[in-house]
């Protein structure tokens, strides 16, 4: 191990990154607090500086992929779609089977300047969650209960509000509603067969009312569908802690833009759209196991520096005095502000292992674990019978 690869193990490297991730997230959340004031005055320069805003906090994260660890991205599609990536609005579909494919998905944006301006389908409690859930907020990210009876109008109207929107943006849907976990696609695929779909190998069933909503209601507005799956090479199994360690990966990513107009209209020939899509997308992954590759030409995207100017800016700025005070806590010689220090750092720690723990995959939502029990019912004839897809 190299002297600057023990250094990104070491846990002060993790404070001091942590430190500026969080107190530089709260400062920008009460910035965007702040810019409230403008959307009655004008509500497209309120949505502009929140976009820049939100790349504050959002690229830090990216940051530590793409500098940090190092990881590198080989995207896999076709030159001349790849000729319009941050160039129209769109629907990016992506997978759900890694601790960091939500990253590695920012990361996608940030390679094409949509960074600030990516919007997702989240789920409502994150809205109350201080950095990203409140930044989160103001960018109008679509949340959801995942109670489709109270979402749907919710959904629609938060939707609707971006026709308007002023900058490009992309839309990303894990459409599996859930990451990937054996339970969870052994459930899944018993829905798959009460259903009479056909099973899938690498994904869970797509969850299609939120989908055929969103082509709804962004139609005219949105241009294409990125369908992109996301594998790393060696069997790796990247973690957010991994990254943090600053430990390589390699992602490959296959992306195919499919317009927007070749998608049905209709909920339900828009559902068995999906359905036939997320066949497609498993028969892509089975093909990447056997030949360690992508169909499609392979490009490698530049990193922007950006995100590391924007750390860089952080950092410089929040730094100094964090230092200041650690050094006049010592000189002070005073037992009493070391221990409270000590129990500080001792703090600090829970909370950035906590804060991975939430991206670990054994520890993630139990949402798809009871799909069974709730859409497969059994008549006396003891034949499956099931209620609707949400």
């Amino acid at each position: 191990m190299g002297v600057l690869e023990f250094l990104k193990s070491q846990f002060l490297c993790h404070l001091i990154i942590g430190y500026v991730f969080i107190v530089s997230g709260l400062i920008v959340n009460l910035i965007q607090l702040c810019t409230l004031v403008l959307w009655p005055i004008n509500k497209q320069f309120f949505r502009k500086v929140n976009c820049k805003l939100a790349y504050c906090i959002s690229s830090q994260l990216v940051m530590l992929l793409e500098w940090w660890s190092g990881t590198q991205c080989t995207l896999y599609t076709d030159p001349k779609s790849y000729a319009l990536y941050g160039k129209e609005n769109a629907i990016v579909i992506l997978n759900h089977n890694f601790e960091i494919d939500f990253l590695c998905g920012w990361s996608f944006c940030e390679r094409f300047g949509v960074l600030g301006s990516a919007k997702v389908l989240a789920k409502k409690e994150l809205s109350y969650v201080p950095l990203i859930g409140w930044m989160w907020y103001f960018l109008e990210i679509v949340f959801c209960k995942r109670k489709w009876e109270e979402d749907r109008k919710t959904v629609v109207e938060s939707l609707v509000n971006l026709r308007d929107y002023p900058e490009k943006f992309w839309f990303l849907l894990h459409c599996e509603g859930t990451r990937f976990t054996e339970k969870k696609h052994e459930i899944s695929m018993q829905v798959a067969e009460a259903k009479g779909l056909p099973k899938l190998k690498h994904h869970l069933l797509p969850r299609t009312k939120g989908f055929t909503i969103t082509v709804q209601c962004l139609r005219n507005v949105v241009t294409a569908v990125y369908d992109s799956t996301l594998n790393f090479r060696n069997n790796e199994t990247p973690t957010l802690l991994g990254v943090l360690n600053g430990k390589k990966y390699h992602a490959d990513l296959y992306v195919r833009r499919i317009p927007l107009e070749s998608i049905p209209e209709d909920e339900s020939a828009c559902g068995s759209w999906l359905h036939k899509l997320y066949q497609e997308k498993d028969n892509f992954q089975e093909e990447y196991y056997k030949t360690g590759k992508f169909p499609g030409t392979s490009i490698t995207p530049s990193r922007r520096p950006w995100t590391l100017v924007n750390w860089f800016f952080w950092a410089s700025l929040l730094l100094y005095p964090f230092f200041s005070l650690l050094v006049n806590m010592f000189l002070s010689g005073s037992s009493l502000t070391v221990i409270g220090f000590t129990l500080f750092l001792v703090a600090a720690s829970v909370g950035v292992r906590w804060m991975i723990g939430v991206t670990e995959i054994d520890k993630g939502s139990n949402y798809g674990n009871n799909d069974g029990k709730k859409e497969i019912h059994f008549n006396s004839a003891g034949s499956p019978e099931t209620q609707k897809d949400q």
